[in-house]
Formats: C-alpha cells, structure tokens, sequence
C-alpha cells in the first residue's frame, strides 16, 4: 500500500533512517493511506508500553487484578504503575518519590505490571499479551521478546490494527479506553525523555497525553486530547480523536535530534491532508 489520500505520508523518504514505513488509520477502521515497507518488524522500544497497557486492561476486565489493588512500592496500586506515578525509578527498583506525587517515567513499573498479571493468570506475560490483544487483532507479525516496558517487534500493518481497536474498541469496553485517555492523577510534573521537563506531565493508563505541553514529539497543530507513545528506537503511534484518526511511523534509527525535528511538521502535515 502507498499513500493516497495522505500524501504527506510519503516524506518520510526524506528521513535520515535506513528504514522507514507509515500509515494513517481513521476512526472508523479505514487506512487512509501510508508508505514504505508496512509489513517489516521494527523494534518498537517503548511503544510496546501501549500495548502492554491494554493487556493490563483485559486482565482487569476479565476480574485477574484490579486497577487500585496494591502493585510495586508501599502504596503504589495497579493504576499508579500505569499513569508512571507510583514513584519507581526510571530502569531500576528504586523509589523516588511517593505514590502520586510526581510523574517517574518507569520502565521498571512496566515490568512490575507484568509479573503482577503473570501471577495473577498463571500464564507468562509475552503469552498473556498474545492471547489477549495480538491474537484476537490478527497481529501476527508482533511478538513480546522480553520486557513489558520495551521489547516488543511489530509492523506499521499490525500497529494500524492496534490503532483501530483503540478508536473503537472491541476487546475492551468503550469506558476503560476512556479512562486509558483521561489524564490519570492531574496536574503532576515530570520529565518526557527526549524533551525535558513538563508541567504539567500528562499521562493516561498506558498512554501519553499531549495536552499543553511543548516541546512535544506530536503537531503543534495536535489536539490536546491526543495521546499515544514514542520508543527510543524510533518509533511512534498517535491517536488524535478530534482529527478522528491514529498515525504510526516505525524505523530502525534511534531517536535523537533528527526524530526532534522530523516528526512534529510530519504530523503537522498529515493533519493537514486530513482537514482536506
């Protein structure tokens, strides 16, 4: 597939990355367009958080834990781990600050997540995941090869799949995705790797929120309720629900400054060809 009515899809030719791929999904299923190689696995670095966050949700729908029972530090609940406030350190298991005080972006409260739903399911966590979101998506080129937080390979094909579901959710009721792209304990600062600290930092269960916050790897023309996530591999997914649309970019260049800025008049410009 190849852009068509997304034409601004097909400047990611000019990114300085040895691979690239994109695509656009609307709210209602459709892909509106994309380009490059669609179906080749990408690292997605932290991307795969999402994903693992709607796993997290299936198991609390299904009854295996609950949002606001105890998880990771003293204190600390489910929830906590998933809005990145349960106070757990970056990649290690230490305590930075109380539950629900600041936003500590935690890789280590990925993985706490996982061990928790393990346990709860008897079932290991890259099979849960399976189980629970990639089989019933028909995601067959994703795979979780080690952590929650970071570990996951997948396609542009598959995670327009994802995108789709989250727009308009079959596996979950309508008011957990909800609650996944509400802001989860308002008005907390913290730091967004890649570009420094926010006041305020807004996340959802599993998910980034734009909200007001600059600079940010999302459009400046971007609505605030748009949320999603970025891996350090160089990856993204956003879904912006007043565009009515999701749009994902994998490559196999790390972030850094070429992401800083490639992405933000990237997304300005395929929000443009969706206003059209």
């Amino acid at each position: 597939m190849e852009s068509s009515s997304v034409p601004s899809l097909a400047t990611i030719e000019n990114w300085p990355v040895p691979t690239a791929a994109a695509a656009v999904v609307r709210a209602d299923g459709t892909v509106a367009g994309s380009h490059g190689p669609t179906g080749h696995r990408f690292p997605l670095a932290s991307v795969t958080k999402p994903l693992a966050a709607y796993a997290v949700l299936v198991a609390y729908e299904e009854g295996a834990i609950d949002l606001d029972e105890p998880a990771g530090p003293e204190g600390a609940t489910v929830r906590h781990l998933l809005a990145h406030t349960s106070g757990l350190a970056f990649d290690e298991n230490r305590v930075q600050a109380a539950p629900g005080t600041r936003r500590i972006y935690s890789n280590t409260g990925f993985e706490v997540l996982g061990d928790l739903v393990s346990k709860a399911t008897d079932i290991p966590f890259a099979d849960y995941l399976h189980q629970a979101v990639l089989e019933p998506l028909g995601m067959t080129g994703t795979s979780l090869d080690g952590s929650p937080a970071k570990d996951a390979v997948s396609t542009v094909d598959d995670l327009v799949r994802f995108a789709a579901e989250v727009q308009a959710p079959r596996l979950l009721d309508a008011r957990t995705v909800l609650d996944a792209m509400t802001v989860t304990y308002p008005g907390l600062t913290g730091i967004l790797p890649g570009y420094g600290h926010q006041r305020p930092n807004d996340w959802g269960l599993g998910f980034e929120i734009r909200g007001a916050k600059a600079p940010h790897w999302t459009g400046t023309t971007s609505s605030p309720r748009t949320f999603g996530h970025f891996g350090q591999s160089g990856t993204f997914l956003w879904i912006d629900p007043d565009a009515r649309a999701a749009c994902v970019a994998l490559t196999d260049r790390a972030f850094g400054p070429w992401a800083i800025e490639a992405w933000t008049p990237f997304t300005d410009a395929v929000l443009a060809d969706l206003r059209r």
